[in-house]
This record gives C-alpha cells, structure tokens and sequence, in this order.
C-alpha cells in the first residue's frame, strides 16, 4: 500500500528518543512492503533542515520523507510529488494529528489518527482545544484503557482501537558488552501544562517522580542515572534529585539524535520507566515508546503501572511498580538476576513489540486493506 505518514520527528532538533518513536511507525511499515513517505509540517529553520537530513540519512529514508514548510513549499522533495503521493495514498497515518492539510489528507482512502498521548489528548479535548481529531475515520491510541470502566477520563466521542508502541527489532540488538550505566531513563521533567478535571490532578513526570525521590537509598546496590531535561527554574527539583541519590545525566548528550539514544539505551543496565502523573492517575493503560526500545536490546525494564499490565506481561524482563517500596523490589530482583531478565526483555519484544505485527494489526483494526 501507499501510506503517507505523518508524524513529529525533526522540528524540534536534538530529541533522539522522540525522533525513534515516529522512525519506528516508518521502518515498520516499510518491512511490511508498503510505500512510505514520511512527512512533517515544520519551519524552514537551518537547525531544522540539518536534523532532519542528518535522520533521514541514519535512518535510510532519502527521497521518501519531506518538511513541509509555510507556503506550499518543502525541504526532502519538492511538495508537488507530495501532493502526487498523497492523492494516490491509500491511508493517511497521522501520528497525535500533526498533518492539517487538507489538500494531502482528503484524498486519501482512509485516514488514521493515533494518539500517542493518552488522556491528555481527550482532556484537552474537552476542554475545547483543537486536537486535530476531525477529518479522520478512525482513531487509535496507546492508551489501551481508553474507553473502559477503568480510565475515567472522556472518549472525546470516538471509539479508541487499542494499540502497543512498535519497536523496528532489527534495529535494535542485544549488545554483548557489560552496561556502562545503570538504571535510566530519558525525559522532561516537565513537557507541558498539567490538567485538573473533577479534583484529580493529571501531572507531569516532575510530579510522579518527585514521589520516588527516596528510592536510591531503598536500593543501594543500584545507580539510577535518568537524562533528564529539567529547566533552570526548577533547580531546586534537580538539587532535590541530585541529594537524594540520583544522578541526572543531560540528554543533550546522551540522547541529542538517534544514533546516540540508541547507544544510551543499550549501554544501560535497565529502564526506570517513572510516566507521566496524569498517566497513571488516568489508568489508561499507557505504554512508553522509549520501554518498548529497552526491551527490544535486552535491556530489563521497571515501569510504572498506568494499566499497562492489562495488556503487557509484568514479572520477568517488564515489572511494574505502583510506589517507592514496588519500585525498589522490583529493581532488587532485576538485579539478582539480571542475565534472565535481560532475557526476558527482548523476548517480550519479541513475542508482542515487533513492528511488523503491531502495525499490521493497526491497519487491520482501522479497517485498512492490504
């Protein structure tokens, strides 16, 4: 098929791990034999254009991604052969709705709108913001509760297809050399604003992890090294981190591309997946991107629990954690056995990760035919 895909992957240079969560929706569709032409609305900025064509080259996409600019113009090919694309796609895949073009999205046979940020997306939704939902006929989302007694939070009055994150497996393979770091993560401290809908608070990653701040002294035998972007103005949280036993790391060096994020994950010993408050307030089953490429180098993950068990098998290579004490259990039995869980990892990768089955899948559930 022909598959124009739209995501957010270079606009904001030096993300690597948000750059791999759109390459692993482009590469996977591309080992399922489709044609993909990977697109993203963005600014014509020199520090834009040099990321994207730095991407675009690791990531073997030349001639099959472009920027589109303001104007009807684009950097990667010229916006005619994308408008040519796109009137002969079979399926718009239109990753957290970045695409709002009309002239590309409305010929296509089906259009798809993923969402990759589980109740925030329906919370905002009901509060009136434009999410970009209109004009698409069907609707999936990583938040695999969406919709369920147990998420409380708003459908925005379409029916979610449950989908996992997909990881490219050959693109990320079990290194045989000891992990240099410890237990990581890579993140925000804070990405936005926070929402507070009927006196439940849906926070950010500054609020879940402040939670956990005692955990480095529950568990010394362990090193907990999180790259974290924290803003100046919250000096006092990274003071507070840093006391406590963690050790931050800037993601500007561990993390600035792909290359070196896949480096960073795979020279770990573990993830420490702390998400979102307002995913786990939302239970609604949200399921990270940068796990899935843990597991997928054999490297154990400790998630925090938003549901995601429902869907994910916690216990070996993926625990779940719900507090400090879970958390540090955890973490212990990781590291009392952490050959067989670093086993475990890949194979959960393996057996429910792999791109090729998720995203077929995804087009299956979306009423998309091969």
């Amino acid at each position: 098929m022909r598959i124009l895909l739209a995501g957010t992957f270079a606009a904001v240079p030096g993300q690597g791990g948000a750059t791999w969560a759109v390459l692993q929706y482009a590469l996977g569709f591309r080992r399922l034999g489709h044609d993909v032409l990977l697109v993203e609305p963005a600014p014509a900025d020199p520090a834009v254009v040099a990321y994207f064509d730095r991407v675009v080259a690791g990531a073997g996409l030349a001639g099959r991604a472009a920027l589109l600019h303001p104007g009807r113009t684009a950097t990667g090919m010229p916006y005619p052969d994308v408008a040519r694309f796109a009137a002969a796609a079979d399926v718009v895949v239109n990753l957290a709705g970045v695409l709002d073009d009309a002239e590309l999205t409305g010929p296509a046979a089906r259009r798809l709108y993923v969402d990759l940020d589980p109740a925030f997306t329906q919370l905002w939704h009901a509060e009136g913001i434009d999410m970009h939902l209109a004009g698409h006929d069907a609707f999936a989302s990583v938040g695999g509760a969406l919709g369920t007694a147990g998420c409380p939070v708003p459908t925005a009055g379409v029916a979610w297809i449950p989908t996992l994150p997909p990881v490219v497996l050959d693109a990320w393979t079990v290194s045989g050399a000891p992990p240099r770091h410890g237990f990581t993560t890579v993140g925000h401290w804070r990405s936005y604003g926070s929402v507070t809908v009927a006196g439940v608070h849906y926070g950010q990653k500054a609020h879940a992890l402040r939670a956990l701040l005692d955990l480095p002294r529950r568990v010394p035998a362990a090193r907990f090294e999180p790259a974290l972007a924290i803003h100046p103005g919250d000096q006092r949280d990274r003071d507070a981190l840093v006391a406590s036993g963690w050790c931050v790391l800037d993601p500007s060096v561990f993390a600035a591309d792909p290359d070196r994020y896949r480096a960073f994950v795979g020279a770990s010993t573990a993830e420490i997946g702390v998400a979102k408050s307002g995913y786990v307030a939302s239970r609604c089953g949200w399921f990270s991107d940068r796990s899935a490429c843990y597991l997928a180098s054999g490297r154990p993950v400790v998630a925090q629990e938003t549901g995601w068990s429902r869907f994910l098998p916690a216990g070996e290579g993926l625990l779940a954690f719900t507090d400090t004490d879970s958390a540090a259990g955890a973490v212990g039995s990781v590291l009392s056995d952490w050959r067989r869980h670093a086993k475990a990892a890949r194979m959960v990768a393996e057996d429910l990760l792999d791109a090729r089955v998720v995203l077929a899948r995804l087009l299956d559930s979306a009423g998309v035919a091969a």
